[in-house]
């Protein structure tokens, strides 16, 4: 993979080990995983998609 993501961790992670970590340091990409999978499958979607999955969870 060429780009260099820099995940951080969800602060909606929990300590039992249910964690998603999130790069957006590679401009026009959001980057997701499972922080138990490291070298495992990352999800990338555009920063608007992003916004609008983000925005959706919010919502009662």
């Amino acid at each position: 993979m060429s780009d260099k993501f820099e995940f951080r961790k969800s602060s909606y992670s929990n300590l039992t080990g249910e964690c998603v970590e999130v790069a957006l340091n590679v401009p026009g990409t959001v980057a997701v995983r499972d922080s138990k999978r490291q070298t495992g499958p990352v999800v990338r979607v555009t920063p608007a998609a992003w916004d609008a999955f983000r925005a959706g969870l919010r919502r009662p």
